[in-house]
């Protein structure tokens, strides 16, 4: 399981990397890696608010549809359109290529709330 120290992570298995004033956020390794190969991905549209641990859209594998949750409060200021074309990406480049949103926080202290690596590690470990 690829779980790089420099993000942070929520319960529902999505990252999130802070880069300046705003947040990159897409779903795990594990958590693709469970789903199966992804056939559809469902993303908000930028100017969209989303709110923490609410869903902002959905992923389709050939086993299932899953709900994403917003790691953090905010507003959506751009969207990964390149998962229109090639949703294979969330399950071949889960931390570079298949970003989903990039959110501007209502509250930048919300990333300070979840896990780093090793603590989401530990609960995928646990589970």
């Amino acid at each position: 399981m690829n779980t790089p120290n420099e993000l942070r992570y929520s319960e529902e298995h999505e990252w999130v990397k802070t880069e300046g004033n705003v947040v990159r956020v897409g779903i795990t390794d594990f958590a693709q890696s469970e789903l199966g190969d992804i056939v559809f991905v469902e993303l908000p549209e930028v100017g969209a608010t989303v709110q923490a641990d609410e869903p902002f859209g959905s992923v389709e594998s050939v086993k299932t549809v899953s709900e994403l949750y917003a790691p953090i409060s905010g507003k959506v200021v751009e969207v990964n359109e390149d998962l229109n074309d090639n949703p294979e990406f969330v399950n071949e480049s889960p931390y570079e290529k298949a970003w989903m949103i990039i959110i501007e926080p209502s509250d930048a202290s919300e990333v300070d709330k979840l896990m780093t690596a090793e603590e989401y590690e530990n609960m995928v470990n646990e589970g």
